[in-house]
């Protein structure tokens, strides 16, 4: 099924650095980690490269004076912009770009800092599209701010209007999960509209009595289920979640039990066919510890009989055993892909969860369904005031002292290890789950003696990063910032770039030198036994170990370690379809 998909998703990809006139139909409006909006374009023509090897997508980031341009779904724009190829691996075994834009079908990124000119307006393809971002527009003209933006990130998946401090701070204090269209959002929403659904029978007994109020409840919970799918643009993440919500549901209807492993395994097996690179996102794995864990504890509960409390208590118990075991359960794929603890999370959490399920679900549903009669106005209140104290809650936890702690990255291994443990003590029966204990020791303890690699180099040759007893010492103090920002998150470190460099000026001995800029690599010399990056191409009969860019094309980023044993991107991740390399197999 990989091999499949990863056929089928096969498109161009630009093959060199690309700056000149650039064409193409909006068909996706984000936003980037710079705080620029960023578009997604489809139809692209550039000049002077042949129809074959144009890239069926591309994404390009606006700075520069954009005021009075204003996208819309389905325009037909022309820019002048700066566009590459998809970078790949910061570093050998890290995350891989390549394959996630190869998934997406952008065959180039890039940006534009001239104005973006509408040559051809929106025609009626696209529908969709244009009604979330018009139900986006209509949401935050009536809640202004922060709280409007969040609303429309929940509503409709536009996340367009979301600045990168909220961003921030919703991720320092793990409430990031409540702005992703998600498991929570699809249940909250099923779970709204089942109720409601059935309250209405249950207030007509002669009709209830009549008539499966039940299955009619799910039907009508998964056509506002599929609805919300259609509205939200259909992310991964939404989609993995409507099909756990699909097949309880459905499992409801078949009179089968809604919630149980084996409805989890049912809707993994699911997502894992129709996209089978899902399996490496940290959203897939997030996603389905948090669902395994939580059913079965509430499974082992309900067959061990335990009461929680007393009925008034109830609520408040189950809320507090969701948060934590969810927390427990994604807490460690958390750490191990984005190199941070939220110490504070699970107080964020039971703060603004349940003001999620009782104000803002409820609010955008009865929004919804008031919408054609006017009157969407009183639930957009009742959703605002929820997201107003959620954005509080994220601000003053956020500020909190040790509100983040940074994780070193784990060999893959790892992860393999956990997951196993984890899974026998979910899936084995008696005792004999306790053995699962010794694989989640090993993972434990391979976590623990993780070693970072002593040199780290771009793929461009423009930054190198050297480990030292205060940490990594980093050649530049500007450029190649995303590059410097994971090599230090992937170190467990909350440093930056510039405190990072002093380091390097600071250094007596170096085992490689660093060596930029057009004049100084014309003027190189080096002696045999020496390792020197550069950023351009060196002259030849040089006796020394040259990493240039001629080299990086061909292995991708490089580390070495202490004996000088060089390990490249490409050892690690082999030659794949989305890789520059591929065709030299």
């Amino acid at each position: 099924m990989a091999e499949w998909r990863s056929s089928k998703v096969s498109a161009p990809i630009l093959g060199f650095r690309y700056y000149g006139a650039v064409e193409g139909r909006i068909i996706a409006i984000d936003r980037s980690a710079s705080d620029a909006v960023r578009l997604t374009l489809d139809q692209v023509v550039l000049d002077d490269v042949q129809v074959v090897r144009l890239p069926e997508r591309l994404r390009v980031s606006l700075h520069g004076d954009q005021q009075h341009f204003q996208p819309e779904p389905g325009d037909v724009v022309a820019m002048a912009a700066h566009l590459s190829p998809p970078s790949g691996p910061v570093e050998p075994g890290g995350f891989d770009f390549q394959r996630h834009a190869w998934f997406l079908r952008l065959g180039a990124v890039g940006y534009t800092n001239t104005p973006v000119m509408v040559i051809k307006p929106a025609d009626v393809a696209l529908p969709i599209f244009r009604l979330r971002v018009n139900l986006s527009k209509s949401i935050q003209e009536r809640i202004d701010g922060n709280p409007g933006a969040f609303a429309a990130a929940v509503m409709t998946g536009d996340r367009s209007a979301m600045g990168q401090d909220v961003l921030e701070r919703l991720r320092a204090t793990n409430l990031a999960h409540l702005l992703a269209i998600s498991g929570l959002h699809m249940g909250f929403l099923a779970g709204a509209v089942f109720a409601a659904i059935s309250g209405g029978f249950a207030l007509v007994p002669s009709i209830a009595s009549r008539l499966p109020a039940k299955k009619i409840s799910a039907v009508g919970a998964l056509m506002a289920s599929t609805l919300y799918l259609a509205l939200s643009g259909g992310a991964v993440a939404t989609e993995r979640a409507f099909v756990m919500i699909a097949v309880a549901l459905v499992a409801t209807l078949l009179n089968r039990r809604a919630i149980s492993l084996r409805a989890v395994a049912v809707a993994a097996l699911i997502v894992l066919t129709l996209s089978p690179e899902a399996l490496l996102s940290p959203g897939f794995q997030m996603s389905f510890a948090a669902t395994t864990a939580l059913v079965a504890v509430f499974a082992l509960q309900r067959d061990a009989e335990w009461t929680l409390g007393p009925k008034w208590l109830r609520p408040a118990v189950v809320l507090l055993i969701s948060s934590s075991v969810a927390g427990a359960a994604t807490a460690p794929y958390s750490a191990a892909h984005f190199n941070q603890i939220a110490q504070w999370g699970l107080l964020a959490n039971l703060l603004s969860v349940p003001v999620m399920g009782t104000l803002v679900i409820p609010g955008a549903v009865l929004a919804s369904v008031l919408a054609p009669f006017g009157g969407e106005a009183l639930g957009l209140w009742l959703a605002s005031l929820g997201l107003r104290w959620i954005l509080w809650v994220a601000e003053w936890v956020s500020q909190l002292d040790g509100s983040i702690r940074g994780v070193v990255q784990p060999q893959p291994v790892v992860l393999i290890w956990l997951s196993a443990g984890a899974l026998f003590v979910v899936l084995w029966k008696g005792a004999g789950r306790l053995l699962g204990l010794l694989p989640l020791v090993v993972a434990a303890f391979l976590w623990s003696q993780t070693d970072r690699p002593f040199v780290l180099v771009s793929d461009t040759g423009g930054l190198v990063g050297i480990m030292t007893p205060e940490g990594r010492a980093l050649s530049r103090a500007k450029g190649d910032g995303f590059v410097a920002q994971v090599w230090l998150e992937n170190d467990g470190v909350l440093s930056d770039q510039a405190t990072s460099s002093v380091r390097w000026q600071e250094m007596s001995q170096f085992p490689v030198r660093h060596v930029r800029g057009k004049q100084n690599v014309a003027d190189l010399k080096c002696f045999k036994g020496e390792t020197v990056v550069t950023d351009r191409e060196p002259p030849v009969g040089l006796s020394c170990r040259l990493l240039s860019p001629k080299v990086f094309r061909t292995t991708g980023s490089v580390s070495i370690d202490r004996k000088g044993q060089i390990t490249t991107a490409r050892d690690l991740s082999g030659a794949r379809r989305w890789h520059p390399w591929y065709t030299d197999q």
